[in-house]
């Protein structure tokens, strides 16, 4: 009963790394920051803003946003601390290990398990939806049979299946490979953000931004936990920890960044949001970005793009993968464990 509790040098975790079950190191600051982008942005900057703008913040949906990223910004230093000081590829289950016990690790590393694993089937589904609609744009619908699951009426989602596939495809080709991959959706995800931005901050009107706190501080605070939702990634950085170059200076970097970065996005993109349209109309949708685009009058290729659901469009599904596959590999390195995994 003792051994369940005890915990184990970080030493030993580091010889865990080495020799051939150690994973090539072949990351460096640039890409973590990148990966910590593409895990974060997501539906937090194109579906929360309203929820939040329209039932909690309004217009001082910018300060949430800095609440928000203020408290997150504590638990990242927390994960870079940690993240550089054990290197393993566990993150928080690692850390668990190290500093409370095999018990909490193991209680830990499967809430974190079932966290991501609930993540990629809810994505998986989103990303179905998705391709069985392009198709259907031209005429061509397949059977609900094989795009649905027995609870919707079918008998197997086969689209997300093979998307979950793909995915794990992409990660078996090594992580240099991977991450190449990452940056192209990243680039792509920011440029989608960028696009908007671009068109909309024209059609601003400061008349929007008042009443400014239209439901006092206490509605601030209040949208600030909606879309804490929305900061939701930045810890997949330290699930990549053993396959950095130099962990102790570019893990904090690349978890630090990312989280500026993304955080200087929604600011932003909340600040033209509310300033296009009266936030109150925010209420009636669940695609504000979309929404924003149409009052304005813009209906070209950018709105168009947001007006596909892009909660399944653009949310991290290789990042849950990816970060899941981590603490797997990590618990099972470990078979002298008096805890079946």
């Amino acid at each position: 009963m003792i051994d369940m509790f005890k915990t184990k040098p970080i030493g030993d975790l580091l010889k865990e790394t080495e020799g051939k079950q150690g994973l090539r190191k072949a990351l460096g600051a640039f890409d973590l920051t990148l990966l910590g982008i593409g895990a974060i942005v997501g539906t937090g900057i194109f579906v929360l803003t309203g929820v939040a703008a329209a039932n909690y913040s309004g217009p001082a949906l910018v300060l949430s946003f800095i609440l928000s990223g203020l408290a997150c910004a504590f638990a990242a230093l927390c994960y870079a601390e940690f993240a550089a000081m054990v290197p393993v590829a566990g993150s928080a289950y690692t850390y668990g290990y190290a500093a409370l016990g095999e018990f909490w690790a193991w209680v830990i590393g499967w809430d974190l398990i079932l966290e991501y694993a609930v993540a990629i089937a809810a994505v998986a589904i989103g990303w179905s939806g998705y391709a069985v609609s392009l198709p259907s744009n031209i005429g061509i619908h397949l059977p609900k049979a094989i795009t649905l699951a027995p609870m919707d009426g079918g008998v197997v989602n086969l689209p997300a299946i093979l998307i979950i596939g793909v995915i794990a495809a992409f990660l078996l080709s090594g992580v240099k490979e991977t991450s190449r991959f990452n940056n192209v959706i990243v680039v792509i995800k920011i440029a989608v953000v960028l696009l908007f931005i671009v068109l909309a901050v024209w059609h601003v009107k400061p008349a929007n931004w008042h009443p400014f706190m239209p439901f006092g501080f206490k509605g601030v605070v209040s949208g600030a936990a909606v879309i804490f939702f929305a900061y939701i990634g930045f810890d997949a950085v330290s699930t990549a920890a053993e396959e950095v170059k130099n962990p102790q200076k570019d893990l904090p970097k690349g978890i630090i960044a990312s989280l500026l970065i993304c955080t200087a996005l929604y600011i932003v993109v909340s600040a033209i949001l509310t300033g296009v349209v009266k936030y109150t109309v925010f209420a009636h949708t669940s695609a504000p970005v979309a929404y924003a685009l149409q009052q304005i009058g813009i209906n070209w290729v950018g709105a168009r793009i947001c007006r596909r659901d892009l909660r399944d469009y653009i949310r991290p599904s290789r990042h849950d993968v990816w970060t899941n596959s981590g603490l797997l590999r990590d618990g099972k390195r470990r078979p002298d464990s008096s805890i079946p995994w």
